[in-house]
């Protein structure tokens, strides 16, 4: 998984401040992005605030991975007190687009998967929409399933997690925004 989401087209995600680390400043990120770069080399990053529809530049003065957490502790330049730190939680961490690194065949920005339609293999049904990605030791698709329109109206969509492996998720077809999947029994019901 290596980018996340894309913010308009000219911003990625690249992971959310969780919380201050210490007293001098520092903050957690959980990352969205395979990229130990992007949180441990210096340099320009953007901060998107909650509610916020425009991010905020600010540098990256060096970084470090907690083992163990999942997390990485940044030190972020004019943020030097706890309170600075705690005042930026729930922030997203960004970068210019433009500044996506080259991946792998069978890779993909996390971002461009957002919104794909998934469709059933088999039978070319149209099963519902990538809504998230998350990590685990395989990466998971969020998908919001497609209601019945014979059903009452939901608040919230029926979603499922789908194993992004290549066995379930054979195809990803950017161009067309979809993904097709096998599922085994089970999976989706």
């Amino acid at each position: 998984m290596p980018d996340s989401q894309t913010f308009s087209t000219d911003w990625l995600a690249i992971g959310r401040i969780v919380g201050p680390h210490g007293l001098n400043g520092e903050v957690r990120v959980y990352p969205d992005s395979d990229f130990p770069e992007r949180f441990e080399q210096p340099g320009d990053r953007w901060l998107l605030k909650p509610g916020a529809s425009q991010p905020e530049p600010i540098t990256l003065v060096k970084g470090r991975f907690q083992e163990g957490k999942g997390l990485y502790i940044l030190k972020l330049g004019g943020i030097d007190s706890r309170d600075q730190a705690e005042a930026l939680r729930n922030t997203q961490l960004l970068v210019a687009a433009d500044d996506r690194l080259p991946l792998e065949p069978g890779e993909f920005h996390v971002g461009d998967l957002m919104g794909l339609a998934v469709i059933l293999q088999a039978t070319g049904e149209n099963l519902g929409t990538v809504i998230d990605v998350y990590r685990a030791g395989n990466d998971l698709l969020e998908v919001a399933l497609d209601t019945d329109s014979s059903e009452p109206v939901k608040t919230t969509p029926r979603t499922v997690l789908i194993p992004f492996v290549e066995a379930i998720v054979p195809v990803v077809d950017l161009k067309q925004r979809r993904v097709e999947i096998t599922p085994p029994a089970g999976l989706i019901e």
